[in-house]
């Protein structure tokens, strides 16, 4: 496979600007993207091993597909989110019950450690995944922020480090779409700690991984129409510059393959993600999160992207 961040050896990464045949230069504003904002929203709680590395299988073929298919939009923000505040919250109230220790936690955690800058607030980019099954380690973003680029050397390897969020969430429940909606805020700590990552002349790319519903009452604030007025909103109401994936719960639906949530396996039906998902008709697609391999749910989602960003007419900078 080739390397999807190189293109003939070298980097594709768009400057901005643009020569043209006369000579002039363009300032970006005519139709079509040339930057694209990839947002992934990871359940990291027990159950959800398998589907971590489903999508750390996908991504190559995806992001190879969309440097293929995405000629003028090579200038790519990527970053990850679990669905907790702190892989680790939890455990402030546990320790004291297990001889100052976290069980839960596994090796990853010593009772009475402070979390890390920005490792306690709910959707922050995460950059070292901490806890059991994580890859529990400092991804070391070339971009020195929380959020890789195309100049990362290897992105596939550090995609899949910062993909593999773990296991070891010790905060119930899990908040996906709370996670997002504060990802994207224009305020607040989340902003602070994602500097740099939304940019108003990329359209964004939104994928929610998880295994379990988003529960009313037991999980997000909020409801889908809310979810959504957020989303639309940080792309200032420009809701084609939006793509949305949802892989979740699919045994609501008829031909479902997830069985029941047992343990590592199976999965809870997902009604208010898919509402989400749905409300953004063309531009969101749904998908199990069940299925063997995302290969064919990150192919169709190449099509949809490549449209939107051909699409896309930049607002004025």
């Amino acid at each position: 496979m080739v390397d999807p961040t190189t293109s003939g050896g070298f980097p594709k990464l768009d400057v901005g600007a643009e020569e043209t045949t006369d000579g002039a230069t363009t300032d970006g504003d005519e139709m079509g993207c040339r930057k694209v904002d990839f947002l992934f929203i990871i359940d990291n709680s027990g159950s959800m091993s398998d589907e971590q590395q489903s999508l750390i299988d996908s991504f190559p073929g995806f992001i190879s597909a969309i440097q293929s298919q995405l000629d003028e939009a090579q200038d790519y923000h990527i970053m990850v989110i679990d669905t907790d505040p702190w892989v680790f919250g939890g455990c402030n109230l546990i320790c004291p019950l297990f001889g100052n220790t976290c069980p839960v936690a596994g090796l990853d955690y010593t009772c009475g450690t402070p979390p890390l800058e920005c490792e306690d607030v709910l959707g922050a980019g995460v950059t070292h995944p901490r806890g059991l099954q994580s890859s529990s380690k400092d991804c070391n973003f070339s971009t020195g922020f929380r959020y890789m680029d195309v100049s990362e050397p290897d992105l596939t390897s550090t995609f899949a480090c910062a993909a593999q969020v773990g296991t070891g969430s010790t905060s119930d429940p899990e908040r996906p779409m709370e996670a997002m909606v504060q990802a994207v805020a224009p305020t607040g700590p989340a902003f602070e700690c994602n500097t740099g990552f939304l940019r108003k002349d990329a359209i964004l790319v939104v994928t929610i991984v998880t295994d379990e519903d988003d529960n009313f009452g037991d999980g997000s604030a909020g409801n889908p129409a809310g979810w959504k007025a957020s989303l639309v909103a940080a792309k200032k109401g420009d809701e084609k510059a939006l793509v949305v994936l949802g892989l979740y719960g699919d045994n609501d639906q008829p031909n479902g393959i997830c069985g029941p949530l047992v343990d590592s396996s199976g999965a809870e039906p997902s009604p208010r993600i898919r509402e989400f998902v749905e409300s953004f008709g063309d531009q969101g697609i749904s998908g199990s999160v069940c299925s063997p391999s995302y290969d064919s749910f990150f192919s169709e989602a190449v099509g949809l992207i490549a449209q939107t960003c051909d699409d896309f007419v930049p607002p004025p900078m």
